[in-house]
């Protein structure tokens, strides 16, 4: 497998790899079915063998159909995205990241996302980051 990270991704793949993160494993029909103003089943197709050339998804086979799974841990997704977040709108600032994300006026910090986000920065000055 490829090691690329997910910001490499044009805006159609990145949109293919949400739908099968959320449903776990999806056929064409089902990538399709999902996605906003849907290409023909042949493009979903193409773009679905496309991310598995890259290494993003692998196929098994259920009958005649092909079932796609990610081959990257949603983990490593999220911090691949929220990495290109970072660098994209913040010029690489963590705490303008995270200061933007707090300030949101529908972000309702309770105590113990507090509590949780103190630690988290308390580790960070304690390893020097």
């Amino acid at each position: 497998m490829k090691n690329q990270p997910h910001d490499e991704l044009g805006r159609r793949e990145r949109q293919i790899m949400d739908i099968i993160y959320r449903l776990g494993t999806a056929s064409v029909a089902d990538v399709r079915k999902a996605l906003p103003d849907p290409p023909t089943y042949s493009a979903v197709r193409g773009m679905l063998r496309l991310l598995e050339d890259k290494g993003y998804v692998m196929h098994e086979a259920e009958g005649l159909r092909y079932l796609y799974k990610a081959t990257i841990s949603p983990n490593s997704a999220r911090k691949s995205a929220i990495r290109h977040l970072v660098h994209t709108f913040f010029a690489g600032s963590t705490s303008d990241a995270v200061a933007s994300l707090i300030e949101l006026s529908d972000a309702k910090l309770s105590k113990a996302d507090v509590a949780r986000l103190s630690e988290i920065i308390r580790h960070a000055k304690a390893e020097g980051k």
